[in-house]
């Protein structure tokens, strides 16, 4: 199977990984532009990420001489293992469509730094704790400089906000709502690298059995949010789906609108792929410590493909400035932490 031995090359998939994750979004906007209920898009993207690691299972991970091919791998699995991989997917998944809700009642501004900080917190110091490799404060360091990354872009946003509401604000009652819901969602979201991890062999080249390579861990990780989706979409139906937009149903939408959902978990899964696979080489920290910097990605996103801040107030668009150089800064802390020990 392919496997990553480098830690040069893990580090540049963890930056991937980054990538991947702070541009899946866009179906989103996509999606929310055209008016396509969000759960449905979600259905949609659970099944771009099912797609991708059966088909990662069954090239990436059976072909070559390293490692074990997957079908093997998968019969050798302790189910301890098994059940972890699977909770991982559980967790990750509850923690989506929470961040997803509290946004939608919060707004990004609130919503998306909150959830992303409280993750990247408890993921550094689940993960280090589990696996303390690298410099301990690069490390933190690192992590901190890239959540001052995160709040200025959320200041960002307030500033656009206060000046395209005119002085309006939301109800209030909504955005403590949207404020919890996003916290809950940087709970979960902080755990369930930690749990996939845990059920992965600490040598995918000659794996111990009973521990499960990347491929057969996310092949049981998309079971877990198969499994659960059902229930939690209720979640994002009550929160994030406008009345008019829930009478549709899934094949009301459209095949193009379908594969903008399905591109997307495909982008998703590619991300997590790379994740996994950086992560023994890098270390579990710094490989969720750089993937956190996927929310400044999106922000990058909205404000030059999306246009977000056209016509915003000079005030956001330092805010902007200062949150590209302390995220690079972050980054390259973290990156060092990993080369400098």
């Amino acid at each position: 199977m392919f496997i990553i031995e480098q830690t040069g090359l893990a580090i540049g998939v963890c930056l991937l990984a980054m990538l991947c994750w702070g541009s899946w979004s866009n179906g989103q906007k996509i999606a929310a532009r055209d008016k396509v209920p969000i759960t449905l898009f979600y259905r949609d993207y659970v099944l771009g990420i099912v797609l991708w690691v059966v088909v990662a299972a069954f090239t990436l991970g059976s072909l070559g001489e390293d490692g074990r091919p997957f079908l093997e791998d998968l019969r050798k699995a302790d189910w301890a293992m098994l059940g972890l991989a699977l909770a991982a997917g559980v967790a990750f998944n509850l923690g989506n469509q929470l961040l997803v809700a509290g946004i939608q009642a919060a707004g990004l501004a609130i919503g998306m730094p909150v959830g992303t900080s409280i993750a990247l917190i408890l993921g550094l110091i689940v993960n280090y704790l589990a696996e303390p490799e690298g410099n301990v404060a690069l490390l933190a360091a690192g992590g901190a400089v890239v959540l001052v990354s995160i709040a200025c872009s959320a200041f960002a946003y307030l500033k656009k906000e206060a000046d395209s509401q005119d002085g309006e604000d939301d109800a209030e009652g909504s955005k403590t709502k949207g404020l919890l819901i996003a916290g809950s969602a940087g709970l979960a979201n902080g755990f369930f690298f930690w749990l996939i991890t845990t059920s992965l062999a600490s040598d995918f080249a000659d794996p111990e059995r009973g521990q499960l390579t990347p491929y057969t861990a996310l092949v049981v990780f998309a079971l877990g949010m198969v499994i659960s989706n059902s229930l939690f979409e209720q979640i994002l139906r009550r929160f994030a789906d406008k009345p008019e937009a829930a009478q549709l149903r899934y094949r009301d939408v459209t095949t193009r609108h379908h594969w903008v959902g399905v591109g997307s978990g495909l982008l998703w899964g590619l991300g997590m792929t790379s994740l996994l696979l950086a992560s023994t080489e890098a270390g579990n920290a710094i490989s969720f410590g750089i993937s956190q910097g996927a929310t400044v990605v999106g922000v990058l996103w909205g404000l030059f493909a999306w246009r977000e801040f056209k016509g915003a107030p000079t005030t956001a668009s330092r805010w902007l400035w200062v949150m590209g150089g302390t995220y690079v800064l972050g980054v390259g802390l973290i990156v060092a932490a990993r080369l400098g020990s």
